[in-house]
This record gives C-alpha cells, sequence and structure tokens, in this order.
C-alpha cells in the first residue's frame, strides 16, 4: 500500500485544521499579556520544576514548561483538559485574562517564533535558544516527553539556529541585560568611574556584567546567596564577590544595581536602600531584571532612589530594534516552512499508524 497525504502547502493554507491535525497546544503569558506583576505569580521557583511538570503531566501525555523573565508557558502533547483551568490550577491565581492558547500547527509556530527570538521583548536575542533547550531537556530528564514533543522541541532549536544564521537578525548583540545597563548610563549620565552591583551570579548576570564592563564600568560587586558562584564570576570577568547577607554593607558603595537572581522573594527593600543613601548626595538607579521581582516596589519612593523593571526597559528595546524588523520577513518563512516539514512529518506518521493498526486487525480477523 502507498501511504499518501495531503501537501504542506495544502495544510498551511487550511486554517481551521491544524487543532484536529496536530495533538499539540501551548497555554501561556508573556510580556505582551501580562503585566510583571502578573508575570510573576506564574514564575517557577527554582527547585519546584519537576513539581510543577508532574502536576501538569495528570493533564497530558507529553509536557514541557518554559519560564524565563518574560514569560511562562507550557508546551502539552495529548492534552486531556482544558488549558487554561489547568495552568490556572498549577499557579494557585486568576490569570485566564492574560493567558493565550495555540493549539496544533499554531502552537509549534508559536514555539519556533520564541526559540527564533521573534516573540521576546528583545526581537532577536540569543539566551532564549538556551532557554528552550533548558526547558526541552529538564522535561526530558524528569521523564515528562514523548516523541512528538522530542521532535517539535528538536524542529524549534534547528530553526532558531536557522534564523539566526540565514538572517543575522542577531549579529547586533542585543538583550534584556543590555537594555538595562542602556537604561542605567542614560539615567546617570554615563556609567564610566561608577561603581556597580550585581545581585545574582547566573547567565543573565554574566551578560549584565559583560555589558556593564563595556559601558566603561570599572568596579563591579557581585552579590549572591551561595558566595563561590559568586566569586566564580567576579574571578572570571574582574569584579569583587560578596555573600547576600553582607548586601546592607556594599550597597552605599553602589551607583547602579541591576539585581537578576533567582529568589523567591524581595532580597532588597526601601528602608534598605533609604539606610544605604544616607549621609551620600549621588542617587542610585536599581534594575530589576529577575522574575519574580527581587527588589520591593516601595523602593521608588525613597529620594534619590530610581527603580525600574523589566516592564520599562520596552521603551529601549523599541529604539534600538528597527536594524532587525527588515529581516522579520525572511525569519516568519523560514518558520513557515520548517513547521510545514513538521506537520509532513506528523501526518506521515500517523498515516504508519493506521496503517500497521490495519494490518493488526486483519491479521487477527483471519486468524
Amino acid at each position: 500500500m502507498i501511504l499518501t497525504c495531503p501537501t504542506a502547502q495544502h495544510l498551511l493554507a487550511d486554517a481551521q485544521a491544524p487543532a484536529s491535525q496536530l495533538d499539540f497546544a501551548v497555554v501561556g503569558l508573556n510580556h505582551q499579556t501580562a503585566p510583571v506583576e502578573i508575570r510573576e505569580r506564574a514564575a517557577v521557583r527554582v527547585g519546584h520544576e519537576e513539581a510543577i511538570l508532574a502536576h501538569l503531566s495528570r493533564h497530558a501525555h507529553e509536557v514541557m514548561v518554559l519560564a524565563t523573565c518574560n514569560r511562562t508557558e507550557v508546551y502539552l502533547a495529548g492534552l486531556t483538559s482544558d488549558p487554561a483551568r489547568m495552568f490556572e490550577d498549577a499557579w494557585g491565581a486568576n490569570l485566564a485574562d492574560h493567558l493565550y492558547i495555540h493549539r496544533g500547527l499554531h502552537a509549534v509556530q508559536h514555539l519556533y517564533r520564541v526559540a527564533s527570538g521573534l516573540d521576546s521583548l528583545v526581537i532577536g536575542e540569543t539566551q532564549i535558544q538556551g532557554q528552550v533547550k533548558r526547558a526541552w531537556q529538564q522535561a526530558t530528564q524528569y521523564q515528562r516527553t514523548g516523541t512528538l514533543l522530542n521532535k517539535i522541541a528538536q524542529g524549534a532549536l534547528a530553526t532558531g539556529k536557522r534564523v539566526r544564521f540565514e538572517t543575522g537578525m542577531s549579529d547586533k548583540v542585543l538583550s534584556v541585560s543590555s537594555a538595562a545597563v542602556e537604561l542605567a548610563t542614560t539615567a546617570l549620565g554615563g556609567l564610566s568611574g561608577r561603581t556597580a552591583l550585581i545581585i545574582g551570579a547566573g547567565e543573565t548576570a554574566e551578560l549584565t556584567m559583560t555589558h556593564l564592563r563595556a559601558a566603561g564600568i570599572q568596579d563591579v560587586i557581585v552579590v549572591n546567596r551561595t558566595v563561590e558562584r559568586a566569586r566564580q564570576l567576579a574571578d572570571k570577568l574582574g569584579g569583587t564577590a560578596c555573600a547576600q547577607e553582607y548586601l546592607q554593607e556594599v550597597l552605599p558603595r553602589a551607583d547602579v544595581l541591576i539585581a537578576s537572581s533567582a529568589a523567591p522573594h524581595y532580597v532588597l527593600d526601601g528602608v534598605g536602600v533609604h539606610d544605604a543613601l544616607a549621609g551620600r548626595a549621588r542617587r542610585m538607579v536599581l534594575i530589576d531584571i529577575s522574575m519574580p521581582r527581587n527588589l520591593d516596589p516601595d523602593i521608588a519612593d525613597v529620594p534619590g532612589a530610581y527603580l525600574y523593571n523589566l516592564d520599562d526597559l520596552t521603551g529601549i528595546v523599541t529604539r534600538n530594534l528597527k536594524s532587525r524588523h527588515a529581516a522579520i520577513p525572511h525569519a516568519e518563512a523560514i518558520i513557515r516552512e520548517s513547521s510545514a516539514e513538521l506537520l509532513r512529518w506528523y501526518l506521515t506518521r500517523e498515516a504508519q499508524q493506521a496503517q500497521a493498526s490495519q494490518t493488526r486487525k486483519r491479521a487477527l480477523a483471519s486468524a
């Protein structure tokens, strides 16, 4: 018997079909649908990843959670319940007004756009590629993925690499970290000769420190709950390490503070900043790019303190992205082509499984 299936072009043209053709969905929220105070309600706390995946797996055969500073998304294959209720149940919050749900081919294309950086606050940023890879590896580690989700995740990573290579969209480095440093530069009228304090010692903190160095900062203090992690980053890029319990002691030295740790609570509040600013004339710029936030919003009420969060970076990002918008049509074409290949693979696999099932039935009937 010869297997046949519709062409990819025909499938892509059929806007009503994807949900029934491809047993795949995504539900989530991001910087476009929810402000930072809503996004942090759906943040995934460090150490809770396995529990979240286990909970979500009661509602689907395959599950992957992608959680970054600007999004929390759940990708599902073999969904067995309402995705919005599932999401709210997992995070225990009233989030329905901020959620988006995509099914079938639309869900595949969404993940491909995410991995390519087209759905990021900073269009074309490269950090998301690694975040998608880690989300998939983590879901695989906890045995929450199968053939379909593995194939789609691999396709997303390959598509993201192809978009960046073929469009040149990421030739100029832009990221949340670079936008935060640019904001600090503007707010202080330059960073040369200033002292910076970074809360956190992960990938985002390292990227932030790199941009601070490029902007002229010589004196950098790295504060982290685990002082050894802080020391590793400080030794790598040149700086001073400090344990988090001594934050209040070093804070008066800082002209700019950028927070990007994974702490599940505020690590600094208005009282602490007020005490740090006492007796000094110069102001302090504090930028919170963590999710959930590390800096208490009451810091904004302290005289001499200028507090910003992820949502305040939008204007800077918009100005810096004009050169990348020209590459978007090419990137979208690559995503359409890649998702069509995925759908063709899926339908061929379904046809093969159906044929195998029919063969077994005929064999049983003739036995």
